[in-house]
């Protein structure tokens, strides 16, 4: 079998530079799949509700404010400019909770954007890397959450007609049967298997899969020693290793993920990978993520192998 990372800009919009829609609605995706840390979104949205009620305090009791505080700088000082100094704060005090508030409703929206839509949208867009999914056996899908890329590696083996199968792996026993549901939903439930297990020590043999994906996964790994730290970077790229190992000679890696695709570049450029390519940038969760691909050689030479990027550091 061989694989080749197949040319990927078609997907984007030419003019926008933004993914294009899919036939499905986010209130379609959300129905099945959810979302996952909806406590985050729920922090968020918490937040900006408390700083519009106290921005619209501000603005219908703002003469009682400037009283308050006038009364507080006079204890201070006894020029005549106290008036104004209290309604400067005052004022000041309203439109930084105002713009709080506006501020927080907007990164609770592109929270609630990125884990739903854009993350299927994005799934859409890394299955297409690979040009051929009739001929792929097994593939893998690290840290699978509720199955959004899981289902559409399943997706792409039913419409080719592949007896092959997908294996989502996640740590938690509780997330993998709501995959194993979320894949009965969506119709591709014989192609979809899930199994426990932790990243940087997969639970399986070398050369094992054609395909290994992954979607804003590794970033996470290692966050227990702090996201910037020496130890964490070096967790990521143990795992990193681990996504090479299992994958078989010719396979392809696609990962798409964020704040640490340099990191990811460099570390497969390290482990002599070939056809690595960079993205462009795609605004998620408020920060720049990018999709990587690679292929695993059928020989490993020695040599800093070719990046073809799309983006800047």
């Amino acid at each position: 079998m061989s694989l080749t990372v197949k040319p990927h800009l078609h997907y984007y919009n030419n003019k926008t530079g933004k993914p294009t829609s899919t036939n499905r609605d986010w209130t379609q995706i959300y129905a099945i799949y959810g979302m996952d840390q909806w406590q985050t979104l729920f922090f968020l949205l918490c937040h900006a509700i408390f700083f519009s009620i106290l921005s619209i305090l501000f603005l219908f009791y703002f003469d009682p404010v400037c009283n308050l505080l006038e009364t507080g700088v006079l204890l201070f000082t006894t020029t005549t400019s106290s008036t104004g100094a209290a309604r400067f704060v005052a004022g000041f005090t309203g439109c930084v909770t105002a713009l709080s508030a506006l501020c927080l409703f907007f990164a609770a929206g592109n929270f609630f954007y990125s884990s739903v839509a854009l993350h299927h949208d994005m799934a859409q867009r890394m299955v297409s890397y690979v040009n051929d999914w009739s001929s792929v056996k097994l593939a893998l899908d690290i840290g699978c959450g509720r199955g959004i890329l899981l289902n559409a590696v399943a997706t792409q083996l039913k419409k080719t007609g592949s007896s092959g199968r997908v294996v989502g792996l996640d740590r938690s026993k509780r997330t993998t049967l709501s995959t194993l549901r979320t894949a009965n939903m969506e119709g591709v439930g014989e192609y979809v298997t899930c199994r426990e297990g932790d990243v940087r020590s997969l639970p399986f043999v070398d050369n094992y899969f054609d395909v290994v994906v992954s979607a804003v996964f590794v970033h996470k790994v290692g966050k227990e020693y702090g996201h910037r730290t020496v130890e964490a970077a070096a967790e990521r790229m143990r795992a990193l290793g681990e996504m090479v190992r299992v994958l078989k000679s010719g396979g392809i890696g696609v990962v798409w993920d964020i704040v640490h695709v340099p990191e990811y570049v460099r570390r497969l450029q390290e482990l002599k990978m070939e056809d690595i390519r960079v993205s462009k940038r795609v605004t998620a969760f408020m920060v720049s993520s990018h999709i990587v691909s690679f292929r695993k050689p059928d020989q490993l030479v020695w040599g800093l192998s070719e990046v073809r990027l799309d983006w800047r550091c």
